[in-house]
């Protein structure tokens, strides 16, 4: 770490770089951030710089608020969307520590660090994710207008957010981000661009990175980006489906030759485990009022919890396996939306994961039928349940679960849920304009 720290002190001094700008996260996954001079990285480096907990949502009370931003030099890059000609800018992610310098149990890059650390113990080395984030491009936030009536992978005039997809991998490139592919996304003015798998913690951080990045070039092109999960309604919403695999070394850990799924028992038990607590979970990878519009039936977000190869309509997905393609056996679940905490939600996952291969979870045989098609009675036989329909319901789960309550820790469970259970409040008493416009004229 001190020659790293040393390497972003002569990169600092070489690229001219000005303002460092330090990111950390709020419990909710919102980015936070303050930025110090050049001429002060060095103590910061060293250090850790100070600030107000108390002003950040979840973290401390005001009588306790001292905290320090410990930047993670691994994490520095250059900030491409301000000035490069001279004075640049910069950013490192920060770990959130106490006075004392201990890792804050309210950090939610620390909740994840833990999980991985669970992972290692088991005896596997690395947790690979791969997140297909998508979101809208409006004329503004005030209200959803749409830039354009394109649909699933147009390469037409329809398509008139192709320069802001470009600028906008050209800018996570030059971030240290991995781009596979982009194209436009089912709804009307909805995107993707596809980052390349990679270790949690890095994707957790990346993935905080990709949505300021999309943020900062749709404001250059004088529009607005939003990754809320479902801001049309006659429209998809906005997933965040994620790959996940485990490895030992450079071996899949999900990967049997001789199985007829091609999965191993780790793998089994794994998507076992995450399909027995995925009620619980849905909190975290769906933390918002506006994330249960998205999951209804009939607009390609799964509700119903249940695995399958080639069904979309599951909860999880196992994609085919292809000879020679070994490590590129593994789940996709499919639930999470893109305005999560990527922190909480990925150490979630991997715990409810590896409790299944701890406890030795059976997984049922996959669902390949279209799960919306069928009706409740059928379900019923079939034994598939469903996620929570709304966040109140989903709260009031999580707040039962020992598996998000270890995960988590007290402080960050228990914020977390009065959070919620606020936002639901709030959201639970309004008046819309579907009550007013429906009832008023016939009540």
């Amino acid at each position: 770490m001190a020659k790293k720290a040393e390497e972003v002190l002569k990169m600092v001094k070489e690229q001219d770089v000005k303002f460092i700008r330090l990111w950390f996260t709020d419990i909710l996954g919102q980015v936070k951030s303050f930025t110090v001079t050049d001429s002060e990285l060095e103590g910061a480096l060293k250090n850790g710089m100070g600030f107000d907990g108390s002003s950040i949502t979840g973290y401390q009370d005001i009588e306790e608020s001292d905290m320090v931003a410990m930047p993670d030099p691994s994490t520095f890059q250059i900030v491409p969307w301000r000035p490069q000609e001279e004075k640049k800018d910069a950013r490192m992610i920060c770990d959130i520590l106490t006075p004392e310098k201990e890792p804050y149990e309210g950090d939610p890059r620390y909740v994840l660090k833990r999980a991985l650390e669970r992972m290692k113990k088991m005896g596997f080395d690395h947790y690979y994710l791969g997140p297909e984030l998508e979101y809208f491009y409006f004329k503004n936030d005030k209200l959803p207008e749409i830039l354009d009536k394109g649909s699933y992978f147009d390469l037409t005039t329809l398509d008139v957010a192709s320069d802001l997809r470009r600028d906008t991998i050209l800018c996570l490139e030059a971030m240290g981000i991995s781009v596979e592919y982009s194209h436009h996304e089912v709804g009307s003015s909805q995107h993707e661009i596809d980052v390349r798998y990679t270790d949690a913690l890095d994707m957790a951080d990346s993935v905080i990175t990709y949505r300021i990045v999309v943020k900062e070039i749709a404001q250059k092109h004088g529009v607005y980006a939003t990754f809320m999960p479902k801001p049309l309604f006659s429209e998809n919403g906005s997933g965040m489906h994620t790959h996940q695999s485990l490895f030992k070394g450079d071996k899949n850990a999900f990967f049997a030759k001789d199985d007829k799924y091609h999965l191993s028992d780790v793998g089994k038990k794994f998507i076992a485990g995450q399909l027995r607590h995925s009620r619980e979970m849905s909190a975290i990878f769906a933390q918002w009022v506006n994330s249960y519009k998205r999951l209804v039936p009939g607009y390609e977000a799964p509700v119903y919890i249940a695995w399958s190869r080639r069904n979309r309509s599951a909860l999880i997905r196992v994609p085919g396996y292809h000879p020679g393609k070994e490590k590129a056996t593994r789940a996709e679940l499919r639930s999470p939306d893109p305005a999560c905490n990527p922190y909480l939600t990925f150490a979630v996952m991997l715990h409810a994961g590896l409790e299944g291969i701890e406890k030795g979870y059976e997984l049922p045989e996959p669902m390949e039928k279209n799960l919306y098609s069928l009706s409740s009675e059928e379900r019923k036989e079939l034994e598939i349940e469903s996620l929570p329909d709304s966040l109140g319901e989903a709260i009031l789960i999580t707040e039962q679960s020992e598996l998000v309550r270890n995960v988590l820790g007290d402080h960050i469970f228990t914020r977390f849920i009065e959070l919620k259970k606020n936002e639901w409040e709030d959201y639970r008493i309004q008046l819309t304009k579907y009550e007013l416009d429906k009832f008023l004229p016939i009540l």
